[in-house]
């Protein structure tokens, strides 16, 4: 497969699917305004089209001709983009970003990523791209380069490898659609952070179909997932957190450093599916913090949300 920018930017531009690097995680991305194009990764991903898609941009200038930017998006973007932050906003009526991307619906979800190799594609393409999570859809995210083109590799004609992700789990949303930002996706940018910028956020009040990453079974490996235990049961791998908490070579962090463990969540949950154990049971985490998004991660793929 080829693996420069500009090639990046000429497949997408013929329509043609490709791996994409993120802080975040590996993204399978295409021309946000060819429907065929998108169509193509709701195949490859086999993803309910009901679940709409991120639209990656290069600056706050190109998010405005996307959504409506309402002076609460333009002060979250300007103290967290580039970044792990998508804001779900109105959608421009002549907009760039296609219906099918939108999940037909009348608002658009945009992030800039704080990845300079997908920026640099963005850039060059010249235009909005989405680019959900590299992985057959409802599967851990890839967070490397080897797990994207794995799960996704024989759709695409361009992958690019920047790396292992930085943050590991997928970006934070928020909604600025009512009066006030609703948090609709844990993610990175925690509550406490958001909260500082704008002060208290409410709930997501029926608009959670509005984010992508909210189906009840998502992020889930082969093997059923077990969460909150304190040890493993016949046949299980127990993924640790904490000091002296299980085998070390499964522990999301051995300090009890939730930056970590949300670092290394994804790929120790993939790790742990390819030992084909009865189960994989996830020690407890704390719910503070960027705790919050990690144990919505493991809420949804253990099946169960709350």
């Amino acid at each position: 497969m080829s693996q420069t920018i500009p090639d990046a930017a000429t497949a997408l531009r013929r329509g043609d699917l490709v791996i994409l690097p993120t802080e975040t995680v590996y993204g399978l991305a295409a021309d946000a305004g060819n429907a065929e194009a998108v169509a193509r990764i709701f195949a490859a991903k086999g993803r309910p089209r009901f679940n709409p898609l991120i639209a990656h941009v290069d600056s706050i200038e190109a998010a405005a001709q996307v959504g409506v930017m309402t002076p609460f998006a333009e002060a979250l973007a300007a103290r967290f983009w580039p970044g792990p932050l998508t804001l779900v906003l109105q959608a421009r009526p002549d907009g760039p970003v296609c219906d099918l991307a939108r999940a037909g619906l009348d608002s658009v979800a945009v992030r800039v990523p704080g990845h300079p190799l997908a920026r640099a594609v963005i850039e060059g393409f010249g235009g909005p791209v989405v680019a959900p999570s590299a992985n057959r859809s409802g599967r851990p995210s890839p967070t490397t380069f080897a797990d994207a083109v794995d799960e996704t590799g024989a759709a695409t004609s361009v992958a690019l490898d920047g790396g292992d992700c930085e943050v590991g789990l997928e970006s934070t949303v928020v909604s600025l659609l009512g009066d006030r930002p609703r948090l609709l996706r844990p993610g990175s940018v925690t509550r406490a952070e958001l909260e500082a910028v704008v002060g208290p956020l409410e709930g997501d009040a029926g608009e959670g179909h509005r984010s992508p990453g909210r189906l009840t079974l998502h992020y889930a490996p082969d093997a059923p997932v077990r969460i909150e235990a304190t040890d493993a049961g016949p046949g299980e791998i127990l993924l640790g957190f904490g000091p002296g908490v299980g085998d070390p070579r499964w522990s999301l962090s051995s300090t009890g450093d939730l930056t970590e463990a949300a670092a290394r969540l994804f790929r120790l949950l993939r790790e742990a599916d390819r030992e084909h154990p009865t189960g994989i049971a996830v020690a407890p985490i704390p719910d503070s913090g960027l705790g919050e998004a990690v144990n919505d991660r493991l809420r949804r793929a253990a099946g169960f949300v709350g």
